[in-house]
């Protein structure tokens, strides 16, 4: 299995590293999708009853677009990133038997039967590769394709569907007592680590997403779309760099302020905490600052906001909510920046030479290219000096009281 360019290449075999290669799994299985997402995010919040612009005929696009479109172009991409064009097919018509007959998004659902059905074929397909008698190549692919199809569909609808309907439903009630007991707070202890270390993607796109989909497709909008996404611990610790950081690095962190904020690749801003982890705790305060301000206004978006940024916001955020999301980014900058600052020392630390020294490769490669200019400055003092001076190893010792013994 193959992911695609929106996430990096793992390396390694360690946990870390599997959980990262998992997320880019399943971005892979998003991200090629996420205009598909945008598309359905802009019809529900433009027509849907309490929408922008209420329309009848148009509103009913939102349900069969949510319900059987999305999930199964996940299953349709899914399948191909395992087996090509025919794992896609064959992808598709098993998620068909997941979304069939299920009351929620089956996003989850689309996510395991797609790859699943795919590696079948695969698997399928290398049995026979060497056993088709000319003549019957498309005969004997056509219907094993079909038929793994058909069976994989069968099994969705009485087997894999109902186990993730009851999952989806457990992971909601666990979200409604967090929502209900003012604690959904605190899922940015977990959420705020996790993303600095490039597990965003299995965050968001696995977990979050799909919880968030169920739940805009009953009330219209969900909190769920903003906990990983919000813009705003990002612009609070790249702001707290750009006063307060090492010298070295201040001047880097207005580019990646838009980058961050405007595009919405929050990638940008995580080698800057890995730097100084005592900042985690920066992310962890205005994360948790923004998710709560979100759940005690009333936030939430239509829709996942791709890229996470202010633009993304805007374009998703429900008629009447753009004052409540506005003030959750605003709320979750200032904190970090606070907290942030705080632990930069207001940019007075005594050791922040000391942090310049290790910042950047290119920074590093300019000390190193003046220690090798000086070694060779003093390499050239030692020739001039006589015999005994060169003994002596003091380059201090000033010329005129060297004398030959």
């Amino acid at each position: 299995m193959t992911t695609s360019n929106y996430t990096p290449t793992v390396q390694g075999t360690g946990v870390k590293a599997t959980v990262q290669r998992i997320g880019g799994y399943l971005a892979g299985m998003v991200m090629p999708n996420i205009g598909a997402f945008i598309a359905w995010g802009l019809i529900t919040a433009l027509f849907i009853e309490t929408g922008w612009l209420p329309n009848e005929d148009f509103a009913a696009l939102v349900g069969p677009m949510i319900t059987m479109l999305l999930p199964v172009l996940i299953g349709y991409t899914g399948g191909r990133l395992v087996h090509g064009q025919r794992g896609a097919v064959v992808g598709a018509v098993a998620t068909v038997g997941i979304v069939v007959g299920a009351e929620i998004p089956m996003f989850l659902g689309a996510m395991i039967i797609g790859p699943l059905a795919a590696y079948v074929v695969k698997l399928v397909d290398g049995l026979f590769q060497d056993r088709i008698r000319p003549g019957f190549e498309m005969l004997v692919d056509n219907f094993t394709a079909g038929i793994i199809g058909a069976g994989m569909a069968l099994l969705g609808l009485w087997g894999i569907g109902p186990v993730v309907s009851r999952l989806t439903d457990i992971a909601g009630n666990g979200v409604d007592w967090l929502v209900s007991n003012h604690l959904l707070g605190l899922v940015s202890i977990i959420v705020e680590p996790a993303k600095v270390l490039f597990l965003n993607n299995a965050i968001n796109h696995g977990v979050l997403s799909p919880l968030g989909v169920t739940e805009a497709a009953e009330t219209g909008k969900s909190i769920l779309f903003m906990i990983e996404t919000n813009p705003g611990p990002g612009l609070g610790l790249l702001l707290a760099y750009f006063l307060f950081g090492p010298r070295s690095l201040r001047p880097t962190a207005p580019a990646a302020i838009i980058i961050h904020f405007v595009g919405g690749i929050h990638e940008v801003y995580f080698p800057y905490v890995l730097m100084k982890p005592r900042l985690i705790l920066a992310m962890i305060a205005g994360g948790a600052a923004g998710v709560s301000t979100f759940m005690i206004t009333g936030a939430g978006l239509v829709a996942t906001p791709s890229p996470g940024s202010i633009m993304a916001y805007f374009a998703v955020a429900p008629k009447g909510g753009w004052i409540s999301m506005l003030l959750g980014i605003v709320i979750a900058a200032a904190v970090t920046f606070a907290v942030a600052a705080l632990l930069l020392g207001f940019g007075r630390k005594a050791g922040d030479e000391t942090d310049d020294a290790a910042v950047t490769p290119e920074e590093q490669a300019d000390r190193e290219q003046a220690g090798l200019a000086e070694a060779r400055r003093r390499s050239a003092d030692n020739k001039n000096l006589a015999p005994a001076a060169r003994g002596s190893g003091d380059d201090n010792t000033p010329r005129a009281t060297v004398k030959e013994s």
